[in-house]
Order: C-alpha cells, then sequence, then structure tokens
C-alpha cells in the first residue's frame, strides 16, 4: 500500500474569509457527510488556505502551551491528538490530490507548502512550554489508570515529540529543523521526476508487425491511445497497463529491451529529472538527522518504533527468507533459460526477456494464461465480488451515490453501512490510469475515524489504482494481478472504514508500518478460493461461470516461479535496509552501491543505463524508508493469519468476527503482536509463508 502521511497539525480554530474572498477549503463543507467540496475547489484556493490556516495555527499551538492548567491526559494529550481539524483537512485533499490528479501549478504549490508544514511540525515538537506539559503527563503515566487506548495514545505522542527533537538544543535543534525542511522538498521532487519520466516517455508503432504476439485488447488499448494523442498507429507506455502487457507478450525483442530500458532508467537519464543526486541528499540528510538524534544509522532511528525492533532483526529476517527461497529462484532462472532454447532461442537470457518466457512456460505447464482469464474478470463484477466478500464476511453493504463531490469523472463514490445499517464510511474508487496520476495503487482518507464531542467522526477512504481502461470495443477487463491488488488495497481499506477508536493518532491504518499490510495482504488469499470466485467470476458477454478446471489452473500456477519472486521483493526491502544502513554519506556511484546491495538476489547480468533505486518512490518519496520490508513481513502475519479462515471456512463468520474485532476495527490502539496473539492465539512464525508459497 500504499497510505500516504501528511503533516499532522496540532490546533483547534476556526478559521473565516471575507465574503468578497470566500475560500471552500476554509469553510464548513455543506455537503453529504462533510465531503471536501471538490467542484467548487480551485488550485488558486490552496496556498492562501494553507497560510491562513497555518497563521491561525501557530497562535493556537502557543496558547495550548502558555496554560496556566496542570497538565493531565485530557488538556495536553487528548488536546493535541483532538487539534489540527482544518489544516488536516487541507492537507489530505491537496496531498492526495498531488498524487491522484496533480498539475504543474499543484506541484509547484507543493513545493512551497510542504517546507511551511515541515516547519510548522518542527514548531510545535520543538515548543519547550509543550514538550514540558507533556512530559509531566508522561512522567506520571503509571498514575493515571490509562485504558490501553489511552496508553498507546501517550507514549505515541511522546515519541513523536522525543523522534520529532524536543530533547534537541542549540545548533543541533536548529540544524534538525533544516533538514526535515529539505527532506521535504526532496522527496516532492523525487516523486514529481518519476511522475515525469514515466508521461514523457511513449512508444509509438505505425508497422503492424511490431505488434505481433499482442493480443488484441491489448493492441485496442495502444490504438485508443494513439487517437486520443491524435496519432494514427500504437502508442505504447510506461504506465502498468500498458507496460506489463507489452514486456508479456510482445515477440519483437528489440522493442521489448527498448520498453525494459526505457522504464527501469527512469530518473536516471541526464536531464532535469535525474534523481541520482536527490538520492545522495536524501540519505545524507537522514544520515545526519539520525545522528543528531544519538543513532548510528538512519534505520537505527526508524526501526525504534516498528514490530522488529532493528536493523539486524530485519536483516536476519530478510536473510532467512532469502536463503529459502533463492535457490528456488536460480533453478526456475535454469527451468526458463532451458524453454526458451527449445523453442529456438539462442541469445543469452535477459531481464526484458523474462516475463515473455515466463509467460509461455507457464501456458505449457498449466494451459493458463491472463488473456483467457481476463473475461471472466469484468472489472465491475471483480468490484461487485469484492464488495460481496465484505458483505460475507462484515455485513458492510455498499451504495453508489452520485451527490457526493469528486476530483475527477473516474472517480464512483459509495455510502459504505454496516450490517445493522448504521452509517459506516465515505468511499471513493478511482481505477484508471492517466497523466496527471502516480503510478500504482494505493489507499488514502480525506478524513480518519474518531471521536469528536461524543460524536463518531466516521471516514472518507479512497482507493487509487491504474487499471486498464475500457476500449471501444470491451469493458475493463482485469488481469489476475489487477485483481489481487484491488483486494489488496481494499484490505487497506476495510482497516480505515471498520476503525472503531476514539483519537486520530490510534485509529484506521494508524499502526506501526510493518503491521499496517496484514490486513491488505490477508485479502489477496481469496483470489485463490474456488468457493468465492464461483460467487461472482462469469463471462463478461456470456455470463458463464469461470470453468472449475480453470480455477485449478490458478491455483495449481499460485506458486509458479514464487522463488524468483520472493527474491524480487527481498532485493526491494534489502536495498532499502542498505540506502539506509550507511554510516557515511555516499560518494560513490548510486547504480555501483545498488548493484552491490543487491546481488545477492540476482540471477541475471546487469543492464547498463538502469537504476532500480532512481524510481523507487516507496523509500524516496513515499512513507517506506527503513520499511519496505513490511512487505514480506506483513506475508508472514497474513499467511498465518489466513490459515485460521482454512481450518475454519474461508467464510467463516466466527474468525471473521475475530479478526474484524481484532485487528480491522482496533487500528493502533495496542501493540500489534497484542492484537495480533488475541485473533490467532499465537504469534506468527514464517513456516505457513513459505508452506503457501511452496519453499518448503
Amino acid at each position: 500500500m500504499n497510505k500516504k502521511i501528511y503533516m499532522a497539525a496540532f490546533l483547534l480554530m476556526s478559521v473565516s474569509c471575507s465574503k468578497q474572498e470566500k475560500n471552500p477549503l476554509l469553510e464548513d463543507f455543506n455537503t453529504p457527510h462533510a465531503t471536501p467540496p471538490f467542484e467548487q475547489i480551485q488550485t488558486k484556493d490552496y496556498l492562501p488556505a494553507f497560510d491562513q490556516a497555518i497563521a491561525a495555527a501557530q497562535q493556537e499551538i502557543q496558547s495550548l502551551a502558555n496554560s496556566s492548567d496542570e497538565p493531565d491526559f485530557e488538556n495536553t494529550i487528548v488536546a493535541l491528538d483532538a487539534a489540527g481539524e482544518k489544516l488536516n483537512t487541507i492537507s489530505a485533499i491537496f496531498f492526495n490530490l498531488n498524487s491522484a490528479h496533480t498539475n504543474a501549478e499543484m506541484q509547484k504549490i507543493a513545493q512551497e507548502v510542504s517546507p511551511k508544514l515541515t516547519e510548522f511540525g518542527n514548531s510545535i515538537y520543538m515548543n519547550p512550554q509543550l514538550f514540558k506539559r507533556v512530559k509531566y503527563v508522561y512522567d506520571k503515566r503509571e498514575q493515571l489508570s490509562l485504558l490501553p487506548e489511552q496508553s498507546t495514545l501517550l507514549d505515541k505522542t511522546w515519541k513523536s515529540f522525543v523522534n520529532g527533537g524536543a530533547n534537541l538544543e542549540g545548533e543541533a535543534k536548529e540544524r534538525f529543523k533544516e533538514i526535515s525542511i529539505e527532506l521535504s522538498k526532496l522527496s516532492l521532487q523525487f516523486e514529481e521526476n518519476v511522475l515525469a519520466e514515466t508521461n514523457d516517455f511513449e512508444l509509438h508503432l505505425t508497422a503492424e508487425e511490431d505488434l505481433s504476439g499482442l493480443p488484441e485488447g491489448v493492441r485496442e488499448a495502444a490504438a485508443l491511445s494513439a487517437k486520443e494523442n491524435g496519432k494514427t498507429g500504437w502508442i505504447f507506455t510506461l504506465h502498468a497497463p500498458s507496460y506489463g502487457p507489452f514486456m508479456k507478450y510482445a515477440d519483437n525483442r528489440e522493442l521489448r529491451e527498448k520498453m525494459y530500458r526505457a522504464y527501469n532508467s527512469r530518473g536516471n537519464h541526464d536531464n532535469a529529472h535525474n534523481n541520482s543526486e536527490i538520492i545522495r541528499q536524501i540519505t545524507a540528510l537522514r544520515l545526519e538527522k539520525a545522528k543528531i538524534m544519538g543513532y548510528e544509522t538512519f534505520a537505527d532511528y526508524v526501526l525504534t518504533n516498528r514490530m522488529a525492533e532493528s536493523p539486524a532483526e530485519v536483516n536476519d529476517f530478510l536473510a532467512q527468507l532469502l536463503q529459502a527461497s533463492h535457490p528456488f529462484a536460480l533453478q526456475e532462472k535454469k527451468e526458463v533459460e532451458d524453454f526458451a532454447r527449445s523453442l529456438g532461442f539462442k541469445e543469452e537470457l535477459q531481464r526484458w526477456d523474462w516475463s515473455y518466457y515466463s509467460n509461455k512456460l507457464k501456458q505449457e505447464k498449466y494451459a493458463l494464461d491472463d488473456e483467457m482469464l481476463k473475461p471472466y474478470f469484468k472489472l465491475e463484477n471483480v468490484q461487485k465480488g469484492i464488495f460481496d466478500l465484505a458483505h460475507t464476511l462484515y455485513g458492510l453493504q455498499f451504495k453508489e451515490v452520485n451527490n457526493i463531490p469528486k476530483y475527477h469523472p473516474d472517480v464512483k463514490t459509495f455510502e459504505v453501512y454496516d450490517r445493522d445499517n448504521s452509517f459506516l464510511a465515505v468511499l471513493y474508487v478511482d481505477f484508471f490510469p492517466r497523466p496527471s496520476k502516480s503510478g500504482g495503487a494505493w489507499m488514502t482518507e480525506y478524513q480518519t475515524q474518531h471521536i469528536r464531542n461524543g460524536e463518531d467522526i466516521r471516514p472518507q477512504v479512497s482507493l487509487v489504482m491504474n487499471f486498464t481502461r475500457p476500449t471501444e470495443n470491451k469493458p475493463s477487463l482485469l488481469s489476475f494481478d489487477e485483481v489481487t491488488t484491488f483486494l489488496h488495497e481494499f484490505g487497506h481499506s476495510l482497516h480505515g472504514m471498520l476503525s472503531q477508536n476514539t483519537y486520530n493518532a490510534t485509529a484506521g491504518t494508524s499502526v506501526y508500518r510493518d503491521f499496517v499490510e496484514l490486513p491488505s495482504q490477508i485479502m489477496e488469499n481469496w483470489a485463490l478460493e474456488k468457493e468465492w470466485l464461483d460467487t461472482w467470476a462469469v463471462h463478461y458477454q456470456t455470463g458463464e461461470k469461470i470453468p472449475a478446471e480453470y480455477i485449478e489452473k490458478i491455483r495449481r500456477a499460485a506458486n509458479f516461479q514464487s522463488g524468483y519472486l520472493s527474491d524480487r521483493q527481498l532485493s526491494f526491502g534489502i536495498i532499502d535496509m542498505d540506502w539506509h544502513s550507511i554510516t557515511h554519506p555516499l560518494k560513490d556511484s548510486i547504480v555501483d552501491f545498488e548493484r552491490k546491495a543487491m546481488q545477492p538476489t540476482e540471477i541475471f547480468p546487469a543492464v547498463e543505463g538502469t537504476c532500480f533505486s532512481t524510481a523507487f518512490g516507496h523509500i524516496f518519496g513515499g512513507g517506506y524508508a527503513a520499511g519496505y520490508y513490511s512487505y514480506k513481513w506483513a506475508e508472514v502475519l497474513d499467511a498465518d493469519a489466513f490459515s485460521a479462515f482454512q481450518e475454519n471456512g474461508i467464510f467463516d463468520p466466527v474468525t471473521a468476527e475475530s479478526f474484524r474485532k481484532n485487528i480491522l476495527e482496533k487500528g493502533g490502539s495496542e501493540h500489534p503482536m497484542t492484537l495480533y496473539v488475541r485473533f490467532r492465539g499465537h504469534k506468527p512464525t514464517i513456516d505457513a509463508l513459505l508452506k503457501r508459497s511452496g519453499l518448503r
């Protein structure tokens, strides 16, 4: 997942404008469920809204810090959590749209506003009077008889201040502030560069023979792309629904190589969008920040607040999985090489050959291909199947509505209700790629669930994907990977929508980074279950139910190249940990550093000019720095957790209710291992994952 993290502004404020200068962002939202009035908001509204909200916040925070009341849990810790509603709302709207539907003006505003928000955050955490109040409450914690969620909020608030530099003084404090501001700018620039590089490339083909091997649906989508750009022929891009099928099906090896090199060199060209120097700066500044805080590396600094509590524990975990998977990956490569040779391939197998020949081998072994499955995975049917699954497991009901404002015509809006018909959440779904949207898929929120003045404020959740678009002749037909992606992100949305917490900081997906992927990854398991697929997967033209033999093929092929796929995911976690385990700023080549770090996982020769890190937005543009290992960590959790459903039935209401009550509703109100053991009855081990993956 990817959830976007925004600056929390700790204030309680009211901002108004003159009648002549009404700004919809600064007023109460007179919309269903107080959802953002997207249709009223103009790009020019953001900057003045931020400026006014921050100015008012600075006065409010100082008032709280100067309070003469004796500090206690309610007037200090709860007040901080409840504060900042308007500024938080503005930030959520702006930064969500800056990822999902941006433009050059918004990107410019982001560069201007992000340092201001960082500076405001620094002014909170480094306010000595405010910290004194927080410390007073924290030091008395054993005497307060707090409930578990209250204890968690107090501990989280204390750590936020300490990790935010509250104990720093003099030059160290000032330098910490400077670093935080600079990092906020660099991360934004990194993401903007990746988006620009993705959008700047197109493979424009005019000769039909160059389309050899490509399925009809892929050709239609490329023809539509060309038509929309005022060109003849076919256009292929680096967006996932275009790039992935091209690499899998195109017979023309030279064109596959061209596409591969373009995709894997994003951010590594000698142009204005080069990210190499930005990586140097980000990693050096993160290291300096960690050292100011008394840690040897940035990974040490980050992992103080994770289930895995140290770099050593993470590295041991990754090494254990790599030891299990790498021998399988090497065998899988040899199998593909031998198969390619049997088809007359005489060259050295390269990375741009892997998807192509792997897919042919998969068809040979299992008689299974995405193109034969896609007719049964019409997007609307997949959506219904997933919504119905949430109804079966948790009693949720989804009602599509048209009165909630949208930020783009592609967006669909839903009201979500519980089994007793009580309102639970607003859900936005944004399915298709466009130049204004970042790549990938993620869940985020415009409003987090919390209790305010005794009222349960329900969440506003958004799912953003980049799925295959409908063409002039076909509806959107998803690949199996896209189906599992939908399930994954929907799992994140359940974590947000089902939240039943009191405080913003403990609600929904506000959990340890290496726990947040459990609710998402466990949902992927249902994609392999005949009992679920039988409820919705029908041919989009004939209505025929997906054949039982197709489902059996999906299940038998589930572990196809699981060693390679595990190695690939582990390589991302390893390079992340290496980048954030440096003890001195990197002076050597970015590419050389990456290749050395990822060498234990490699099965292919290096490709000159390519670099994975320069487009690794999760760690250089998002919140996964020293945390990408969490995807594999959560796989251990989800494999063990889903085995409970397998033991009791994949629709078992008792198991589902336990998962809802102990995991999904609890958010970050208690330590994640406490929640997990309460659900499962024991701590997880990697055994279930290795067994499920066929690696043991």
